[in-house]
């Protein structure tokens, strides 16, 4: 095993020691101690180094489950390709990070950008009207057309969450589900297929539960701070009074992130929620994708700079290689494909690709697929 191997296994074991918050995390960085220390440590001395109040302690016998636990997870991730982050890790989501009861880890499932400069949480009841899903279709749509770099953050549930992220498949932008449960399953079952087009679109499926956990209702609630910590801001689209997007809301607002929200008409009850979310002013009024700009303050970008498409002396490395793969392409090529051809990671072409768009060498396609301009 490497360092590296080592020093996930040790911080794995800590997300599934009893009692562990985003606070401990932040202390064991703020005072120095390592995922290692943590579990090995004696309990009076990691009381003592983490500054804890006294009679505080984390039992050797819970650590030590934890380790056997962590171990099994460990495995389980590497057969499934999943990435486990830790609160400390310089690539754990920062918007997340800022949260104050941000996970201690998450477990992600595909290359989604969780750090998208505009992602935007779309939530909402599951028994939805024809009213709200036309709303999500045309909105992913329209912000999609005006940023490339898109991510729509959403629950997977039936309903609203559910039509957002097809939306966004549709629209060819980025979307990222965060589950209740572990990566062992989806729930529900019916979304299984599209938990896979999200990931195979170069989304992601994201968790704080560990492989083998169900789900649970006090699960759905606290996946709900998730939504919300990974997006600028969160849209309710259509939501009772006590719907689960309310509570997605709640967290937005704790947050200190902007809430957005579909008015509707007083005698509709699965408006009543985002009505109320506006008349108690925690909750802007949003019908469209130019509300998110004007109320984000979002620049778009109107000029796309001017390239011949037979000469690009500024490409070179990585961005070179791609130009030059997609050359010998008459159609569009998915990311997958040219992953294939390239032998390029995923994530580097998922950081390449919107530059090369940016710059007016190739253009994005329906189906995440692009094509040289």
């Amino acid at each position: 095993m490497t360092e590296e191997q080592k020093d996930l296994l040790y911080k794995i074991a800590v997300s599934m020691t009893p009692g562990v918050s985003a606070d401990i995390v932040r202390a064991m960085e703020a005072r120095d101690v390592s995922a290692e220390e943590f579990i090995c440590l004696e309990s009076v001395d990691l009381s003592a180094r983490l500054g804890l109040a006294r009679g505080v302690t984390f039992q050797m016998v819970h650590r030590e489950a934890a380790l056997i636990r962590a171990r099994q997870e460990m495995d389980y991730c590497g057969r499934h390709s999943i990435r486990p982050l830790f609160l400390s890790d310089p690539d754990y989501p920062y918007l997340l990070a800022e949260a104050p009861d941000a996970p201690v880890l998450i477990y992600v499932l595909g290359d989604g950008p969780l750090d998208s400069p505009h992602s935007v949480g779309v939530v909402g009841t599951r028994r939805c009207t024809p009213y709200g899903a036309n709303f999500v279709h045309k909105f992913v749509e329209e912000l999609g057309g005006l940023f490339r770099d898109l991510c729509v953050v959403s629950g997977l549930a039936a309903g609203i969450d559910s039509m957002a992220h097809q939306a966004a498949l549709d629209a060819g932008v980025a979307t990222v589900a965060v589950v209740a449960h572990g990566l062992h399953t989806i729930y529900p079952a019916a979304n299984t297929e599209l938990a896979r087009n999200i990931v195979k679109s170069g989304g992601a499926i994201v968790t704080e539960y560990p492989s083998g956990t169900a789900s649970f209702r006090n699960h759905f609630l606290a996946r709900n701070r998730i939504i919300a910590g990974l997006s600028h801001i969160s849209v309710v689209a259509e939501s009772e009074i006590k719907g689960g997007a309310m509570n997605t809301a709640n967290h937005a607002n704790s947050y200190n992130r902007e809430v957005g929200a579909l008015p509707g008409r007083n005698s509709d009850r699965a408006s009543s929620g985002c009505n109320h979310l506006i008349r108690t002013h925690r909750a802007s009024l949003v019908e469209n994708a130019n509300d998110i700009v004007d109320l984000m303050g979002w620049e778009i970008c109107t000029h796309v700079k001017a390239v011949q498409r037979n000469l690009f002396p500024e490409l070179d490395g990585d961005s070179k290689l791609i130009y030059d793969c997609m050359r010998m392409e008459q159609d569009p090529i998915s990311v997958d494909a040219l992953h294939y051809k390239t032998l390029l990671p995923v994530r580097r072409l998922m950081e390449l690709l919107p530059e090369l768009e940016f710059d007016g060498v190739v253009t994005r396609c329906p189906g995440n697929k692009y094509t040289l301009v």
